[in-house]
């Protein structure tokens, strides 16, 4: 580490150490930790939901706006972008102008959204509404850093770990809830029952979350390298998500792929000379935050995997020989515990971090993980065996995404928490894409035909399950290399 570098670091402790003392000062007078903590927990939990609710409605969407399957695709594909793209800058803008001030807004467009959803006539419309409720992506990671400036030092670790679960227990639930909804209400019902609670969410952090003091640190805005990211990380996502069907090798996704690269390139040349940056590229090379930020890529690739698997696996006919024959319904209450194993475990993961380090917390993830596919794999038979496996790997999902925060917090500037927090679950957000391209490719390169109607093999199945164990185990040995 060399003499800059140091400067830094003493820096950064002092800054921390200093907000950390007023900002708790302010929290605990007027807000009970627990309750601050519930309220943002609330908060990345109606984050969570919004991702998952429109993934029963992805099949009827055709019929009910009279559309082909490709343009309604894109109620899905669409949040995943803006949220990608919407994340690094709202963790830039909390930074400068405050975090509570910056999860405040970033629950206005789901709100906005969620009701333009409810009444759209149509899937333009409808899509319009989608790409609103992605920004609210970055609640979470906003959620964790102000948790980590307002809490009291002994309860951050344990908060932060809740606070990363939250994710888990979303979108766990969201499939029961909202095949419930569709099923005895109506698919608008389901919108407005978002709309409702990111409204009361709102109202609770406005009253209850306290504003920390000396949150300000305010610079010019880095608006070229926001727009810069924003085209990078939409050429290189929608490459990802749109290239088995458009062609890997066709000229639209071999444009997107070469497009990401140049944009990329001349994105970091401007972040490295630019005195506020978007991303402190500087701050990100450091070793531990640029390990951390490549193992949440294969982490995240292994956490998205088993939601793309076990559910295809459960609703499939029990005619097939190997399929379980469960409604959406079944299926999404069949998952559920997965949700809450998350959250249960997170108090452990904090302990953990506590005694052994944040490292060893987040390579007992990924390893536990990696069992659960491994047991998974063996009983795709089993209800019963697979919501086992699934809990399983919740419970390493829970331990890495309680880690890594840690890990990218401990290593970053105070002014640059939320920031470089938000980097972070870019990052696992281009693993979950990554995920669904490649569990789609071998779902589809070893399907068999069934009465006509190509379905994926038990083989596509095991291979799936075998790929997330195995890069589950390669998160763990790249999160090896963190240094203590």
């Amino acid at each position: 580490m060399n003499a800059s570098d140091t400067q830094l670091e003493r820096t950064t402790v002092t800054e921390g150490d200093s907000q950390g003392i007023d900002s708790t000062a302010s929290g605990t007078q007027n807000t009970r930790p627990a309750v601050i903590v519930a309220v943002l927990a609330a908060a990345g939990i109606t984050s969570s939901l919004t991702q998952t609710l429109v993934i029963p409605l992805v099949g009827e969407l055709p019929k009910l706006f009279s559309a082909d399957p490709s343009v309604t695709a894109w109620a899905v594909t669409v949040t995943l972008l803006t949220g990608a793209v919407g994340m690094p800058i709202l963790g830039k803008l909390a930074d400068t102008y405050g975090k509570r001030r910056m999860l405040l807004l970033a629950l206005i467009p789901l709100v906005i959204g969620s009701m333009i959803c409810a009444i759209a006539p149509n899937i333009a419309v409808m899509i319009v509404g989608r790409a609103l409720q992605g920004i609210a992506t970055g609640m979470v990671p906003l959620g964790i850093s102000l948790l980590h400036d307002v809490l009291p030092p002994e309860r951050v670790g344990t908060a932060i770990a809740l606070m990363s679960s939250s994710m888990g227990i979303g979108g766990a639930l969201g499939l029961p809830i909202s095949a419930a909804i569709i099923q005895y209400v109506s698919w608008r019902g389901l919108f407005w029952v978002d709309f409702a609670i990111a409204a009361l969410i709102f109202v609770l952090i406005y009253v209850l979350i306290p504003k920390p003091h000396h949150e300000h640190n305010y610079a010019p805005f880095d608006f070229v390298g926001a727009l810069g990211l924003a085209v990078a990380l939409l050429c290189l996502l929608l490459g990802i998500i749109k290239g088995s069907s458009w062609g890997w090798t066709s000229p639209s996704i071999l444009g997107l792929f070469i497009g990401t690269v140049i944009i990329a390139v001349a994105w970091g040349f401007w972040e490295l000379r630019f005195t506020n940056p978007l991303v402190d590229l500087r701050i990100i090379r450091r070793h531990n935050v640029l390990i951390t930020n490549i193992a949440s890529i294969f982490v995240g690739f292994a956490m998205y995997a088993q939601s793309l698997i076990l559910p295809q696996l459960m609703e499939l006919p029990s005619s097939t020989g190997y399929g379980l024959g469960q409604t959406m319904l079944q299926m999404g209450l069949w998952m559920a515990p997965s949700g809450f194993a998350m959250m249960a475990v997170s108090s452990l993961g904090a302990k953990i971090t506590t005694k052994y380090g944040a490292k060893t917390t987040l390579i007992s993830g990924a390893l536990i993980m990696a069992c659960g596919y491994g047991l998974a794999a063996l009983v795709m038979h089993s209800l019963i065996g697979l919501t086992i496996a699934s809990c399983i790997g919740s419970m390493g999902t829970g331990f890495a995404f309680g880690a890594m925060p840690t890990l990218i917090m401990n290593g970053v500037p105070a002014s640059e928490k939320a920031s470089s927090n938000s980097f972070n679950t870019v990052m696992r957000s281009i693993g979950t894409s990554v995920s669904s391209a490649v569990i789609a490719a071998i779902l589809a390169g070893t399907s068999i035909a069934v009465k006509g109607t190509s379905i994926p093999s038990v083989t596509g199945f095991r291979m799936g399950l075998l790929a997330g164990c195995a890069v589950a185990i390669v998160a763990g040995i790249i999160a090896a290399f963190n240094r203590k």
